[in-house]
């Protein structure tokens, strides 16, 4: 096992270079902060003040982070990426539903690119990477969007440096773990909020139109739950299994069930078999 190292070991994040971003693409300001409870919670307060788009809050240290379903995300100082933003989106709320889609493409390509790290999506909202020495693929991030006050909250949680033992639960993994090429955290998050903000004014510029923005087919490339078998806890208990066989219109999960084809709007999606990421797609073993 890696012994746990201690916060100083591990740069902070580089505020000048992180705050000459504001003014470009959707961004207006970005708040650096050493530590807070939650960025999506002090995100979603913003919002129902009456905050204007374009906010970014990122920490060195969360000690209330959030996933989905109220499930802790905690991770040491200076050890992963927290970050999120307030976004106003003007197009029908009934789009709202891709932004997270669309975080995690901008998310799987910085990770690609930047980290050198061959990255993938778990729909809706999880990144995977290949795990070695067995290339079994491992969360390294996850996405939650929560809306508020006619505003949507987006939070990035990113696991970077974090050894074998800071791990919260033997299905994750960091970037460090992964061989990435650079654990540079404030170059991965220069990286991630670029991609991301061109990614959002091209949704936007579409109407949010998931098609003519290029956003449902750039998801579909990325995503490793088409093609798998999959079972689903879905939010009322019940469970569907069945093969994940597209993205709709509306950024749900298309599962062929013996019973038919269903479309999964929420959901926790569970790969029965785990298969390698190569090239952003899955290789059976």
């Amino acid at each position: 096992m890696t012994d746990r190292p201690d916060s100083t070991d591990r740069p902070a994040l580089d505020r000048v270079a992180l705050t000459e971003l504001a003014g470009t693409g959707p961004w207006t300001t970005i708040r650096v902060r050493e530590e807070v409870g939650s960025t999506n919670a002090e995100i979603t307060e913003l919002a129902r003040q009456g905050g204007e788009e374009g906010v970014v809050v990122t920490a060195e240290s969360q000690s209330a982070g959030r996933g989905r379903a109220d499930r802790g995300w905690v991770s040491p100082p200076r050890a992963g990426i927290a970050v999120s933003m307030l976004l106003r989106p003007r197009v029908s709320p009934a789009r709202w539903s891709w932004l997270p889609l669309l975080a995690g493409v901008a998310l799987a390509e910085t990770v690609t690119e930047v980290a050198g790290v061959q990255a993938a999506l778990k729909w809706p909202n999880d990144l995977l990477v290949n795990q070695p020495p067995g290339d079994e693929p491992r969360k390294a991030a996850g996405i939650l969007a929560e809306v508020a006050a006619g505003a949507v909250a987006l939070g990035i949680g990113l696991n970077v440096t974090l050894t074998d033992r800071e791990l919260p639960r033997p299905d994750t993994t960091s970037l460090q773990l992964a061989g990435a090429s650079t654990v540079d955290r404030t170059l991965l998050l220069t990286g991630l909020l670029t991609r991301l903000g061109r990614r959002y004014q091209a949704w936007l510029s579409a109407d949010g139109d998931p098609v003519a923005s290029r956003l449902r087919r750039d998801y579909l490339t990325w995503c490793h739950t088409i093609g798998q078998e999959v079972r689903v806890m879905l939010p009322d208990d019940d469970e569907l299994t069945g093969t994940a066989v597209d993205i709709d219109g509306d950024g749900r999960l298309c599962v062929d069930t013996a019973g038919g084809r269903i479309a999964v709007a929420a959901g926790d999606v569970h790969h029965v078999r785990l298969h390698k990421i190569e090239n952003g797609k899955t290789t059976r073993h």
